[in-house]
């Protein structure tokens, strides 16, 4: 397999993964995220592929972040919708290794790359992964900040005996 098929088959891991967050979430907005996700990894294939067939691509910019930002924004003063928050956290976990495995081979291809226009395409796609692995990583602890976090109004009740 070379070097293109990897990163091709790690994309559509990540694809395969958003895919199946989106559908098992019952929110709304995090189920966006998770669909947007996976849009930006259909982008990334199609990068690969073009640039295996030996053609250059050029990547749009992407507004998840900022999509995400909202969302979470929303969650945060929506506290009712938390709990409808589903807890796949291994889910969640394979999404940022598999984002995280993206990055180091983009790294370790554009290494090997002396075109600069196509290593300034693997540095754009690294840039994108490194967002989507905060994403992820930012929906994983949004998920067990209530499991962790203790709230101060809990131990209002709490008198010395």
């Amino acid at each position: 397999m070379n070097l293109f098929d990897y990163a091709i088959k790690t994309e559509l891991q990540g694809k395969a993964c958003y895919e199946n967050l989106a559908a098992q979430t019952q929110v709304v907005g995090l189920s966006n995220i998770f669909l947007g996700l996976a849009a930006e990894e259909d982008r990334h294939i199609e990068a690969f592929r073009k640039l295996k067939a030996g053609k250059s691509y050029q990547l749009a910019e992407s507004g998840l972040l900022e999509q995400a930002k909202g969302v979470f924004a929303e969650l945060q003063a929506n506290r009712d919708k938390l709990a409808e928050l589903r807890e796949d956290l291994d889910g969640y976990r394979f999404a940022m290794k598999v984002e995280a495995e993206s990055v180091r081979h983009c790294e370790e291809m554009a290494t090997g790359e002396a075109n600069p226009e196509i290593v300034r395409l693997y540095q754009r796609i690294i840039e994108e992964e490194k967002r989507h692995f905060n994403i992820m990583e930012n929906v994983f602890e949004f998920v067990l900040r209530p499991r962790y976090t203790l709230e101060w109004r809990e131990f209002s009740n709490l008198h010395e005996m």
